[in-house]
């Protein structure tokens, strides 16, 4: 049973998928529907890394010495000014590890 529904929910997935992706398909978004989508990845991505960051064993953690919070905010900076995102993400983790290393 549980093989039928993985292979049932992957089935869904590649249908879903091959629908956009296949260009004699004669299936289009508008450009609404494009643009729409365009927040989906930044919206999922805000709902799993805002726990992460602001939580800390089931209560609010807003604080400096928060190594989560202050890694997403090195991040967030650097990104603005670099506009680099891989350079971002490798430097706010070595702040994150840094600041992770010294607090235990």
């Amino acid at each position: 049973m549980i093989w039928l529904l993985i292979f049932a929910m992957g089935a869904a997935v590649f249908i879903n998928r091959y629908a956009f992706l296949e260009p004699r398909l004669p299936l289009r978004l508008t450009a609404n529907a494009r643009q729409f989508l365009g927040f989906a990845v930044p919206g999922m991505l805000t709902a799993i890394c805002g726990p992460i960051v602001f939580l800390q064993e089931h209560r609010l953690a807003v604080s400096l010495l928060n190594p989560y919070l202050l890694g997403a905010g090195v991040v967030a900076v650097l990104v603005l000014v670099t506009r680099s995102v891989l350079l971002s993400v490798l430097a706010s983790m070595l702040v994150f590890l840094a600041l992770r290393s010294g607090l235990s």
